[in-house]
Order: C-alpha cells, then sequence, then structure tokens
C-alpha cells in the first residue's frame, strides 16, 4: 500500500510528518490492508494562522481495489490532531466497505 502525502503552502512537509502519517495511516487501515492500494493525505492550514482555530484540514482518500475511492475530512487545531480524527473516519469507512464486501461474498 502507498501512502502519499500532500500539503499546502502553509504546512511545511518534512520527513518526520511523512513518518508520522505513515504511521499513524497504516495503523488505522491495518485490517484492510488486502485491498487498499493508496491512501493519499491532503494537509492543509485553511486560514493561515488568521483564526478561527480549527482551521486545519486532514483529507484521506483511500483507494480501494474495484471500487471509486472513498475520502474523509476532519477539522481541528493542529495538524496532528486532524490527522488523527480524519484516520478514525477512515477506518470506519473502510469497516463498513468491507463488512458490506464480506455479506456480499456470503450472501
Amino acid at each position: 500500500m502507498q501512502i502519499k502525502v500532500h500539503t499546502d503552502n502553509h504546512i511545511t512537509g518534512d520527513e518526520r510528518l511523512d513518518e508520522y502519517t505513515d504511521a499513524l495511516i497504516r495503523g488505522a487501515v491495518e485490517h484492510f490492508q488486502d485491498y487498499v492500494t493508496r491512501v493519499d493525505a491532503h494537509l492543509a492550514d485553511e486560514n493561515s494562522g488568521k483564526g478561527p482555530s480549527q482551521d486545519k484540514r486532514c483529507t484521506l482518500e483511500a483507494h480501494v481495489a474495484g471500487q471509486a475511492p472513498v475520502a474523509v475530512t476532519a477539522h481541528a487545531g493542529t495538524v496532528r490532531e486532524a490527522m488523527t480524527a480524519a484516520a478514525g473516519k477512515l477506518e470506519k469507512v473502510l469497516a463498513g466497505l468491507h463488512e458490506r464486501r464480506s455479506d456480499k461474498h456470503s450472501g
């Protein structure tokens, strides 16, 4: 599974951010890694430090084999908080897809 990190011009992307993102996403999707081929993480500071406090955005787009990509978005006060919230949402969405896929194949 590939994980790609994309940042806007207000968030500094570096090796530490890439490693954190990789570990967080792999942890969230580990149960679904057999059919998730790629996850794109899009990180943005929507107001570039001018407020409000919940202006950091993380959108995670998971490319699932045989299906259209699924995306989730979370906003928070810090990039890491937004990423953690988005990873939790992605895990729930993938669990739902996995459940429907299992039901379809067992029925």
